[in-house]
């Protein structure tokens, strides 16, 4: 069993000890520190939360402990029950609570769970209060409310159709040019909540013709929820065998957009990001973020358009505040991760697919055509294994003293930026590893960085 606590959240497998898993015990403890946090971030005594989930198996318990414990420590609940992410965060402003938890283990398999905190604002808790969350629930400085005190819970099942209504009304959103395109799209929502909401929202952005797969919100996940090809043969053949237009894919928790093209091949999760944010900046100049292991294309089209690009240290809350920094109009993370701040801070594949099919439309083009008008870049992911013995800070010092004149960014790891390709040099926070990302012009290119680059790390190690 594994129990992970981390700044953002606790997260873990189903089951076993407490300490050791994710289970009721776990619960109970950390969501009264949560409890605890908000009511004194927030400077009252009586606070409201909002709470949604995915549709996981083990999703109707966790909920209903986190539920009662809230009401146990007099906090009023707002239940939206089975909804997105993003859905979740829309309703934490649009309820103007206090605070928000997520119930979601994002792309993880179906035997883990988890718990995402948000603040007032709908936006994931900084690392900083993450810390504050943390020591609160170790040391179980929560008190319980008296009988008259207990929170009182408010079920409400509209925040699906307030997210549509919200996603038609954003200015560039087309619904005439999506409808008038007559495009026949294949879903893919690995058996949870995007099964609810996307076709709601396709229909109501003027598509007709839907090819559903995988749609029933049981938690049975048919292959492995993340959205990366390796795990989207079965839609890629769908596409196909159908004639359709694309195909749309999502995780259990509907923050991250894959898209299909209508040849069967892979658009490119890294390009979700890239092709929603040129026609943004196409419309509204501006300028881009995203984080550093993400594609220097998001770079190349913000360039295009007279933005200015940066880069923030992995995660979604250290994208958002560099966005704020930076008054980005587009940003977002190179796993499909689109943040529409005209929307809401925050990961939304539902903003995603209304402003690619809006793209896509107006474009004239077929899907693979608009995907080849972009640079293309390749990308390569592998790890390097460490034993606890060896400090992996020096590691990372030793690279950037040996790429001293290259241009290297130290925000998240080590970055170090060749004229044509990049290598991001991460260390684990929850296991002995050194993450290597590496891109470059051609698959090969980046996979030979990538393995000179472990030689090298490897040489300092011994």
């Amino acid at each position: 069993m594994t129990l992970i606590k981390s700044i953002s959240g606790i997260r873990g497998t189903i089951g076993g000890e407490p300490g050791k898993g994710l289970t009721p015990i776990d619960i109970v403890k950390f969501t009264s520190a949560f409890a605890v946090f908000t009511k004194n971030n927030v400077g009252k005594e009586r606070i409201k939360i909002v709470v949604g989930r995915d549709a996981r198996i083990s999703g109707p318990m966790v909920s209903n402990i986190i539920i009662s414990t809230l009401s146990g420590m007099g906090v009023d609940i707002v239940n939206i029950d089975l909804a997105t992410t993003p859905t979740t965060e829309i309703a934490v402003t649009e309820e103007k609570a206090d605070g928000g938890i997520i119930i979601t283990a994002s792309h993880n398999p179906k035997q883990w769970n988890a718990l995402k905190l948000l603040n007032y604002r709908g936006e994931f808790i900084t690392a900083e209060d993450g810390k504050t969350v943390l020591k609160l629930a170790e040391k179980e400085g929560f008190s319980y409310a008296e009988v008259e005190e207990l929170g009182r819970e408010v079920i409400k099942n509209e925040y699906n159709e307030i997210h549509i209504k919200q996603i038609l009304d954003l200015a560039l959103v087309d619904i005439k040019a999506i409808k008038e395109r007559k495009f026949r799209v294949a879903i893919d929502c690995v058996n949870s909540v995007g099964g609810i909401i996307i076709p709601d929202l396709l229909k109501a952005l003027g598509v007709d013709t839907i090819y559903p797969l995988y749609c029933e919100p049981n938690g049975i996940f048919p292959h492995n929820p993340e959205p990366v090809p390796e795990n989207l043969t079965e839609i890629s053949k769908l596409v196909k065998d159908k004639n359709a237009d694309l195909g749309f894919v999502v995780d259990p928790d509907v923050d991250r957009l894959a898209i299909i093209n209508e040849d069967g091949s892979m658009f490119g999760e890294e390009y979700t990001l890239v092709s929603v944010a040129d026609y943004i900046l196409q419309n509204n100049p501006g300028n881009a973020v995203s984080n550093l292991s993400s594609t220097r294309a998001l770079k190349d089209v913000t360039e295009k358009h007279n933005g200015n690009y940066s880069a923030s240290a992995v995660g979604e809350v250290n994208v958002v505040e560099l966005m704020k920094e930076q008054n980005a109009v587009i940003g977002g993370e190179g796993n499909g991760g689109i943040i529409y701040p005209e929307l809401h801070y925050g990961r939304d594949a539902l903003v995603g697919i209304a402003l690619f099919l809006t793209q896509l439309a107006k474009s004239g083009k077929k899907c693979s055509e608009l995907r080849a008008q972009y640079p293309e870049y390749f990308m390569s992911k592998n790890k390097i294994q460490l034993t606890t013995e060896i400090d992996t800070n020096e590691i990372l010092k030793s690279m950037s003293k040996k790429y001293a004149s290259k241009k290297i960014n130290t925000v998240d790891g080590v970055k170090i930026d060749f004229k044509d390709e990049w290598v991001h040099l991460r260390k684990s926070n929850t296991e002995p590893i050194i993450r290597v990302y590496t891109e470059s012009k051609s698959q090969s290119e980046a996979d030979e960085l990538a393995r000179r680059i472990i030689r090298e790390i490897e040489e300092f190690m011994n």
